[in-house]
């Protein structure tokens, strides 16, 4: 796979030599446990998979080039880069601007922008609508494009459904970026609806049955669904994409339960001209990070945190599982712990920033699970390490059992 450059400030003293030395042990990644650093009276548990993704890394190299080759233009983020307040914060500080929020709601005018100017397109992609708007302006939309190619490989996916007359359902938060750029092209060769989670598919499938009268799709499908969708036709053939950085085990459950819905009313026999088997679209990045959340939770610890953006959907995910099993704290940054007893941390329920007291327990030796999004910078988890660490006395050195166990 190919090695971007990306600012050495991004990078760990010690993570990428971890991962280095379990990518040649395991070059199949056929085993997800996790590396286990013993330091006497702390032992952290790091996931075997986690920080930067290829799309991340590809989308941070594509934007450093082009403000370093272009120092005398104004340069323009469609929205955030990725969904990590550290990385956009520090293009902000190098002139960058954003023209758009998370949501789409602008915070620059299109009137603004002039065809000298530059504008990036982040890794989640855009909307056809924005491309051509771009054009309009006189701003090519491909030349700065960090779009994911495994985005793009959704979209490619997602147009050859339509070609073989396949409407497409995406699983996805319809407000998200990614959602909103893969609605966008799929619809322009496919009927298509997004679905949230399961249940939403569940209700779905009552029109596919018709179990419930059609006019009620509309309502409970607002803004989800394409222009001229048709409930009594266009469901009469489905293959499932999926937002990227979502639970792949959620599309997987998605898939199935659709799959056993045109079985009942088409029959095995007749399944392939009713359901297409799209598995391949699932990103292999988001799936390695949550294969390996699930093996950080087959071992025993004391608590979690995971580290990342408070609005990056696949950190939320690994948080959520997480949560199943351990008490987690969501953290953005080491700044967030303030002390060994006092930790500031995201509630992805309330959506709110959660104070907790006593969050490492007064045992003679404390277990933690670490691990952070595909957003996150190595250097922030080594950071969030060191800190915690530092907690306890008589610790051992942190570069020394490193040189011992990567010898």
């Amino acid at each position: 796979m190919k090695k971007f450059e990306i600012p050495q400030f991004y990078r760990s003293s010690f993570i990428t030599r971890i991962k280095n030395a379990r990518k040649d042990l395991d070059p199949r990644k056929k085993d997800f446990s996790p590396t286990k650093l013993d330091f006497g009276p702390v032992r952290f548990l790091l996931a075997r998979h986690f920080g930067f993704c290829y799309g991340v890394e590809n989308a941070i190299e594509i934007a450093y080039k082009t403000i370093e080759e272009n120092p005398d233009k104004r340069i323009f983020l469609l929205s955030e880069m990725i969904h990590n307040p550290g990385v956009n914060l520090d293009l902000q500080k190098l002139g960058v601007k954003f023209l758009m929020d998370t949501t789409g709601n602008h915070l620059i005018d299109w009137n603004e922008l002039t065809k000298e100017d530059i504008v990036i397109i982040p890794a989640f992609g855009t909307t056809l609508e924005i491309e051509r708007k771009l054009n309009e302006v006189g701003i090519d939309p491909y030349r700065y494009n960090t779009t994911c190619p495994f985005v793009e490989k959704v979209w490619n996916r997602s147009e050859q459904l339509g070609k073989q007359n396949y409407t497409v359902i995406i699983h996805g938060k319809h407000y998200h970026e990614e959602t909103r750029a893969t609605f966008s092209h799929s619809k322009t060769s496919a009927p298509s609806v997004i679905v949230r989670d399961l249940n939403e598919a569940k209700i779905l499938s009552s029109f596919i049955l018709n179990e419930r009268p059609a006019e009620d799709f509309y309502k409970l499908f607002t803004g989800k669904y394409s222009e001229g969708f048709d409930v009594e036709k266009d469901l009469e053939r489905v293959g499932v994409v999926n937002q990227t950085t979502m639970l792949a085990t959620e599309t997987q459950e998605i898939a199935d339960h659709l799959r056993n819905i045109m079985i009942k009313k088409y029959g095995e026999e007749n399944l392939k001209d009713h359901f297409a088997d799209t598995r391949d679209t699932l990103c292999y990045a988001t799936n390695d990070n949550q294969e390996s959340t699930y093996g950080l939770l087959q071992e025993k610890a004391d608590f979690a945190i995971v580290v990342g953006g408070y609005n990056s959907s696949n950190t939320s995910h690994i948080v959520e599982l997480c949560e199943e099993k351990l008490p987690t704290y969501f953290i953005s940054s080491e700044e967030k712990i303030i002390s060994s007893s006092h930790i500031k941390h995201f509630d992805i329920h309330s959506h709110q920033e959660k104070e907790t007291f006593g969050f490492i327990p007064r045992k003679d030796k404390v277990d933690i699970i670490l691990t952070s999004g595909a957003s996150c910078p190595d250097a922030v988890v080594e950071a969030v390490l060191r800190k915690i660490h530092s907690f306890f006395d008589g610790a051992k050195d942190i570069d020394t059992l490193l040189n011992e166990i990567l010898k």
